[in-house]
């Protein structure tokens, strides 16, 4: 019964145009609430199951509220968009609230040591993040046809929601990426000598363009060093890096720079956004280059500004 029901979730997620990672979350919440129901199908579960799971989740799991909002959304997937289940009762489920989080923000002190710090690859990625305003995803899914340099722009392709937008290409970093292009020109063409299948692609441009494994303008800006097997291409094909090597890059620079802040790679778009309404530019031109959808999303950059969200001074330093 799982591996049935798991085949059709599957197929939902592709039919649905979900990414492979939120597919990766969902699977992972509906199996662990079957497996928690004593591998009972969930055609014969309903609302008291569902409350007891996400109960269960919070009270032992002790899991943030966020998390445990994304187990509520895979089951609301599971039973939708899968069973074609309506139920009146999961739309009355109450979503756990998030506490309002104020971003952990690095200074442009911070940020050039931390980079300072770094090198190779992972740095041009991380100064890509901070440069920007990336997503790790978005970096990682950068081809070589995403970068203009004429225009001093990136296009980032089906980003977060699906959506593509245009962002800023920092001009002192044109002489690395050129740099960085030639080696990704010497492996697509090693490739092309091994006869090797090439670079994975997305939809169907696998079958709508013979040749477009080995095309230059698909290329990975970011490739791996090693070919894995991707689902989408049935086979094996060269990929962009991992996330978790430059994590793991970023980890360890903040550490050595002694940085006492919790700083990840996402903590570089915090600070993108923060230094350019410091620089003055509208919060507006911040969205659009960050990509959120409301304005709203955007204006906890205003709380962590140097002098507060409304330059603020305080009474202290007029003593």
């Amino acid at each position: 019964m799982a591996k049935k029901l798991m085949d059709e979730v599957k197929r939902s997620f592709r039919l649905h145009h979900y990414s492979f990672r939120t597919e990766e979350s969902y699977v992972k919440w509906i199996r662990r609430f079957i497996n928690f129901n004593g591998m009972r199908h969930p055609r014969d579960m309903g609302a008291v199951e569902i409350q007891t799971f996400l109960s269960d989740l919070a009270s032992r799991g002790h899991v943030s509220a966020s998390t445990q909002n994304q187990a509520l959304s895979a089951l609301l997937f599971l039973y939708k968009k899968v069973l074609l289940i309506e139920l009146p009762w999961m739309d009355e489920i109450v979503r756990a609230k998030r506490p309002v989080r104020v971003p952990v923000v690095l200074t442009k002190s911070e940020v050039a040591l931390v980079l300072h710090a770094m090198n190779g690859k992972h740095w041009l990625m991380a100064s890509l993040l901070y440069g920007s305003g990336l997503r790790v995803s978005e970096c990682l899914n950068l081809r070589v046809q995403d970068v203009d340099f004429e225009y001093l722009q990136l296009t980032i392709r089906d980003g977060k929601g699906g959506k593509d937008r245009r962002t800023i290409l920092p001009q002192a970093l044109l002489p690395h990426i050129e740099q960085q292009l030639r080696s990704v020109r010497d492996i697509c063409a090693r490739d092309r000598r091994e006869k090797l299948a090439g670079v994975s692609l997305p939809y169907a441009i696998d079958r709508k363009y013979e040749n477009a494994a080995h095309d230059w303008k698909w290329q990975y800006l970011f490739p791996s060093k090693r070919y894995a097997y991707i689902r989408r291409n049935m086979g094996k094909r060269r990929h962009h890096m991992h996330a978790s090597s430059l994590a793991r890059a970023v980890k360890n620079a903040v550490v050595e720079t002694g940085v006492a802040k919790r700083a990840t790679c996402h903590t570089f778009r915090h600070s993108f956004a923060t230094h350019l309404l410091e620089n003055g530019y509208d919060i507006r031109t911040v969205q659009e280059l960050l990509g959120h959808a409301n304005v709203s999303t955007t204006m906890i950059y205003t709380h962590v500004l140097k002098r507060g969200g409304n330059a603020v001074r305080s009474p202290f330093d007029s003593i």
